[in-house]
């Protein structure tokens, strides 16, 4: 990914909150037959200054990125959208993306049979905890269980984290104010999410 001082992520605590809450990731191997891309959830584990990941894949979509036996990039895919040079009170501009963006670099850890089947359950627990009457895989735990030797799991510690927020933060003050109306706003690009994360940031202010 291109650096650009202006846009570097470097805070560790909001590198993983991002990766906590956008945890449906692109997986990249290169092989020498070429490269081979899947999609997972993945968990955050550890503090922000040690961020490690879990997650799982079908045991076919392991094998063909031959997982384990060399470096991967998980690509986490942050808040994003359009911004027309129509927001901008200044000029000329020209039409851009704003977005927020990780890359995590590293050889992952594959994992045993009962490691996998904990990060399975997590991964249940994850995404029902919000729910009224959250689903528990111990609910099914018979069926789970003959299904889970069809996943591999797996644990990465990142070697190299690469991140990126690009929000409209080299931009004049009006400028980025007229992006965030924009977003909020905006019938056919509005963007609420994307304009509340440039908030978090600082941008506008």
């Amino acid at each position: 990914m291109l650096e650009n001082p202006a846009y570097a992520l470097t805070d560790a605590a909001r590198i993983q909150d991002l990766v906590t809450r956008h945890s449906w990731v692109t997986l990249v191997s290169h092989l020498p037959t070429g490269l081979v891309v899947s999609h997972a959830p993945i968990l955050t584990e550890g503090d922000a200054a040690r961020l490690t990941v879990v997650g799982h894949l079908a045991r076919a979509d392991a094998e063909t990125h031959e997982l384990g036996r060399h470096d991967v990039v998980v690509i986490v895919q942050g808040p994003h959208g359009y911004v027309t040079p129509d927001w901008y009170v200044g000029g000329p501009y020209v039409p851009t993306w704003n977005f927020v963006v990780c890359h995590l670099h590293g050889r992952p850890e594959l994992l045993s049979a009962d490691e996998t089947y904990d990060v399975l359950s997590r991964t249940v627990d994850h995404y029902e905890q919000a729910r009224p009457t959250p689903f528990r895989l111990g609910e099914v735990t018979d069926y789970a269980r003959q299904l889970a030797p069809h996943t591999t799991g797996f644990r990465l510690a990142p070697s190299r984290i690469d991140a990126k927020a690009k929000l409209s933060q080299d931009k004049p003050l009006a400028d980025q104010a007229g992006v965030l109306r924009g977003l909020d706003a905006d019938a056919v690009h509005g963007n609420p999410e994307l304009a509340a994360t440039m908030r978090s940031y600082g941008v506008g202010r």
